[in-house]
């Protein structure tokens, strides 16, 4: 299985004056979740949309679950090789960009499409897994998700399906 390597992370901000500064420069290791089948690691929450840029709080170190009620969550994510996540649906908009290796998602009718470097998914409240076909090379796949309503079906929410 290949380790990737840490996650560098640029954040900026403004001096006392205005001007433009780097407030920090760190990396940061994937850490293995319970379920097993990835590593992840929190890069940024905002908790409120418009995101107030005056919060001093490193966004880092914000509680954040899968989503943030009200706000927004960057993550990268290594699937690991041969590895699934269990079937999930948040009420999120979710940006997914690969970085490295290939990533398959399943949607709740079987329907699979293959992902690879440079490939983007806009994922809008459904109910999918992801699959990475390979047995040696981990995927490395970059998160951005911000809440949304839930989708409504015949005048019903769909639910959330957390594993």
């Amino acid at each position: 299985m290949t380790q990737l390597p840490p996650v560098r992370r640029v954040v900026t901000g403004h001096n006392d004056s205005g001007r433009a500064v780097f407030a920090s420069d760190s990396s940061f290791e994937t850490q293995l979740i319970p379920s097993g089948d990835a590593r992840f690691t929190l890069l940024w929450t905002a908790p409120d949309l418009p995101v107030e840029n005056n919060d001093p709080v490193d966004g880092r170190e914000r509680d954040a679950g899968l989503t943030l009620q009200g706000g927004s969550v960057i993550r990268v994510v290594d699937m690991l090789p041969g590895q699934s996540s269990p079937m999930h649906r948040s009420n999120s908009l979710d940006y997914g960009i690969v970085l490295s290796g290939q990533l398959e998602l399943e949607l709740d009718d079987s329907a699979t499409t293959l992902l690879g470097p440079g490939d983007i998914v806009i994922q809008r409240g459904t109910i999918h897994l992801w699959r990475n076909p390979s047995e040696t090379e981990t995927c490395r796949i970059v998160f951005v998700l911000t809440e949304a309503t839930a989708v409504e079906v015949n005048g019903q929410p769909l639910p959330e399906v957390h594993p």
